[in-house]
């Protein structure tokens, strides 16, 4: 089977006035990645070979923002904006160069999937010179028409320019394309700007190549995956549609979620098989958890590794560099940090771990911190296998804490402990007995009757 070339042209030019926001529209994020992020992924997914991008004037960050996803991606800039062929038109020089298939994609829709885009390459691949992508409108109100006469494209007509029976087709445009590279040139030569609004419709290419008796083909997408994000009602809807994929696909892997609509997840979130996840989790980027690990409720995960059969939480926060290894328990009101806790270790309660080693079967108790930063500088604790921390004690780094060592509750622990010591690092006991007898009594505050008799 041959292999056909394909050159993608994502157009990223919009301002995202209506976002209300400083920040260009495609810079936006739904489930940790930026809209234009997901639609590069889409289009490399979908086969192109080579990537085409244009922006707005001034939009560095967002040409950062593609060579983070598509390194190799060639940046040209909309200087005005005269319609979306005229976008397309931007990239003139990518487009001049040989190529079978051309994907135009837009960097505000997010959910489009590499499986729809692979449609669109394989009509081409079946004769048509031009496909493009529409649904089935709920309320086409606003949206282009594609008009199909015998299975056949013949016509897109902005509601603008549409006339009353036109209006009624509810088969709308999408925007997504698919132009044979030996074609889409000349036809977007012949796009000229005679209509309602004086731009140059990328949508005009389908009259063209009817007129010239080339083939189109319109093929269907459902309406949320084609959406595109123009206001933060819509990024929030884009949010929500994405999250419930990625539970959707979590689960069909074997994740158990109680509660799969209040969990949270990023693109790259990876949950292995027998995983349970709780009510009210949130997983930012970076995280992996290994089979058979629980997440109470009400957790905040991002940037750490959890192994097999750990327990997280409820109520605990993982910080980025946290690596956990099997059975390792993690209990409520527990923060980590650039910690790595190793097997079978427990911190159960109220405790930050940071900048840290904890060893295997070691107990943290409640209350402990690990004081990392000096001001200036973080710095290590490396906490033994089997030691024993009691609660209430202050590690402060850099600090060695042996294998099998004792540290007594309330302890500030400032220098090495050898393994299979106790240390004991807190003032001694002082009780006089009486004096807050005495001190209530210079205060000048009542002391019943009963009460003195008793304390004396």
């Amino acid at each position: 089977m041959d292999v056909r070339s394909c050159l993608s042209i994502v157009l990223a030019a919009g301002e995202g006035t209506r976002m209300r926001s400083q920040t260009p529209k495609v810079l936006h994020q739904i489930a940790g990645r930026t809209l234009v992020g997901h639609v590069l992924n889409a289009v490399a997914a979908a086969g192109a070979d080579r990537t085409a991008v244009v922006i707005g004037p001034d939009h560095d960050a967002v040409a950062a923002e593609v060579h983070r996803f598509a390194p190799g991606a060639a940046i040209f800039v909309q200087s005005e904006r005269r319609g979306t062929a005229h976008a397309v038109l931007a990239a003139r020089e990518a487009l001049a160069a040989p190529v079978d298939d051309i994907l135009i994609a837009f960097g505000d829709t997010p959910l489009i999937r590499p499986e729809t885009l692979g449609r669109l390459r394989q009509a081409l691949a079946d004769g048509a010179a031009v496909a493009v992508l529409g649904f089935r409108a709920a309320d086409p109100t606003g949206y282009g028409r594609l008009i199909v006469e015998r299975d056949r494209l013949v016509a897109i007509r902005e509601e603008k320019d549409a006339s009353a029976a036109e209006r009624k087709i509810d088969l709308c445009n999408a925007g997504l394309m698919a132009l044979r590279g030996d074609v889409a040139l000349a036809l977007l030569d012949r796009v000229d700007d005679r209509n309602a609004k004086g731009e140059f419709y990328l949508t005009d290419v389908v009259a063209h190549a009817h007129a010239a008796g080339l083939r189109s083909m319109a093929l269907e997408a459902d309406e949320r995956e084609v959406l595109g994000v123009n206001t933060r009602a819509q990024l929030a809807e884009a949010e929500a549609a994405m999250q419930a994929r990625l539970r959707n696909a979590a689960m069909d892997r074997g994740v158990t979620m109680i509660a799969p609509e209040t969990v949270f997840m990023s693109v790259d979130t990876v949950l292995e098989q027998d995983v349970l996840i709780e009510p009210h989790v949130f997983f930012g980027h970076g995280v992996t958890v290994e089979s058979g690990a629980v997440i109470h409720a009400f957790s905040h995960i991002e940037g750490a590794r959890i192994g097999a059969g750990a327990q997280i939480g409820p109520f605990a926060r993982l910080r980025p560099g946290t690596a956990l290894a099997a059975g390792v328990k993690i209990g409520n009101f527990v923060e980590t940090k650039a910690a790595t806790i190793e097997r079978g270790a427990k911190v159960n309660h109220l405790s930050y771990i940071g900048n840290s080693r904890v060893g295997e079967k070691a107990n943290v108790g409640a209350g402990t911190i690990t004081c990392n930063y000096d001001g200036f500088a973080k710095h290590q604790t490396d906490i033994g296998a089997g030691v024993f921390v009691g609660s209430n004690s202050a590690l402060v780094a850099p600090v060695k804490i042996g294998d099998r060592a004792y540290i007594g509750s309330g302890s500030v622990i400032t220098a090495d402990v050898p393994a299979d010591a106790l240390a004991v690092g807190r003032g001694r006991q002082v009780v006089k007995e009486g004096w807050a007898l005495r001190l209530r009594e210079f205060k000048g505050v009542p002391v019943p009757a009963a009460k003195k008799n008793e304390d004396a």
